[in-house]
């Protein structure tokens, strides 16, 4: 059964709430699910699904278009902002060679 194939109780699937009452199992993973061995978890939205997943609040937006600290949208926003300032920065650096380039100057000279 179930067991064979290698079920360790921390396995399971993200399933939308919504189709709970369609779900159709094999008796097999019925009976792993009822011996705690799987487990399947009805969600309502990605954001709950990103909770369950990383034990992280995925966070909810607030009226200044802010995130909660610590939650996941917070730390992908930090990370965004990070990247968009590193792409400022090699920009600002890769116009200041060119114009130095243009200028016959060596950009690499103290």
């Amino acid at each position: 059964m179930c067991k064979a194939r290698g079920l360790t109780g921390t396995q399971g699937v993200l399933i939308p709430a919504s189709n709970v009452k369609h779900l159709m199992l094999r008796p097999d993973v019925v009976y792993a699910a009822t011996q705690g061995q799987f487990h399947v978890y009805p969600i309502k939205d990605i954001a709950q699904g990103i909770a369950l997943l990383t034990g992280i609040p995925a966070g909810e937006i607030d009226e200044h278009g802010a995130y909660p600290d610590g939650s996941i949208h917070a730390l992908v926003m930090a990370r965004l902002r990070d990247l968009t300032q590193k792409r400022i920065a090699f920009q600002h650096t890769e116009t200041q060679k060119s114009v130095d380039l243009s200028s016959n100057k060596d950009p690499d000279a103290p």
